[in-house]
């Protein structure tokens, strides 16, 4: 008499995945419920109540509803009714945009900023110059502008999952504000307020025209970039310089230079000081040189963020 062998066959455990949409891709906290499940072609379930009930997979994907925490399991099984181990994972689905960014208006010197409120905890802001167009990370609580060059930029919150916010339009130039046109005196250079991370540079330069911009990195806090974000001309070369000092007296000796180059539309975006040595970005003051040296106006709009030493 043959005596017959019993025991569960362990199933190989699918895969399961998720696209986190949140600011960090570890945090688990998603806008999308959709998971892909790879379970190497053999069937497979999921359960949403800790194994309460189970539900049969279909395809390679199921959807979760529903804001909130949610515990999801997924098995392999096979029709003798063997099963996988189990694969557990916690996630947060949240598919409700923030509110909108609130922000009150100041003018300190020939700065105009906006001191930002309402943005939720592990939210981050963002502000574009046009809402069709790139949305640009702001750093600190506040946004620092100078210049002539800009009326409105646009302001929004992206929260842990990845919902933006409306956008708002907030006006740069209103009667309580000011439009300041960038000294052109390289040796008296107009200045940026004191204690901002994210600033914006603005103007309209043309031929014998040019911006001269200073700010002060304070102890503590390193230059993280200096972007072009608005180029707008028909003449694609302008010239920029930076100059480690309170005015820039280096006139055209680029040793003296901290950087210095071209820039137009290919340069959009590009920090220039990716290959500056952080031991020359610290604490101290800088001053920026832009000028078009040629008869066509350019408007521009160069953004400047400052970041805790490291």
């Amino acid at each position: 008499m043959t005596i017959p062998v019993t025991g569960a066959v362990m199933l190989r455990a699918p895969v399961l995945s998720f696209n986190d949409t949140g600011i960090s891709v570890t945090d688990g906290v998603t806008q999308n419920g959709l998971w892909a499940v790879d379970s190497a072609g053999i069937d497979w379930e999921f359960s949403l109540d800790m194994g309460g009930t189970w539900s049969r997979g279909v395809g390679s994907t199921f959807e979760v509803k529903g804001d909130g925490a949610k515990m999801i399991w997924v098995r392999a099984y096979d029709e003798a009714g063997n099963t996988s181990e189990i694969v557990r994972v916690n996630c947060v689905l949240d598919t409700t945009p923030p509110a909108s960014v609130g922000a009150q208006a100041r003018t300190e010197g020939v700065t105009n900023t906006l001191q930002l409120s309402g943005i939720e905890p592990g939210a981050r802001w963002e502000y574009a110059l046009d809402p069709q167009g790139a949305w640009m990370p702001g750093r600190g609580a506040s946004l620092g502008t100078l210049g002539n060059g800009i009326s409105t930029v646009w302001l929004r919150q992206v929260d842990m999952a990845g919902n933006a916010s409306s956008p708002e339009a907030f006006d740069l130039i209103k009667a309580d504000r000011l439009s300041h046109e960038a000294s052109g005196d390289p040796l008296q250079p107009s200045v940026l307020a004191q204690g901002l991370q994210t600033m914006l540079i603005h103007g309209v330069v043309v031929r014998g025209d040019a911006d001269y911009v200073r700010w002060d990195t304070p102890e503590g806090q390193q230059l993280l970039s200096v972007k072009l974000v608005q180029y707008v001309s028909e003449d694609a070369i302008a010239f920029y310089a930076l100059q480690r000092k309170q005015a820039f007296d280096a006139g055209i000796d680029v040793s003296r230079m901290l950087v210095y180059g071209h820039m137009g539309p290919s340069d959009l975006g590009r920090n220039v000081l990716a290959n500056v040595p952080k031991t020359a970005l610290g604490e101290g003051a800088m001053t920026l040189w832009f000028q078009q040296t040629g008869p066509l106006p350019t408007q521009y709009a160069i953004e400047v963020v400052l970041t805790p030493a490291n």
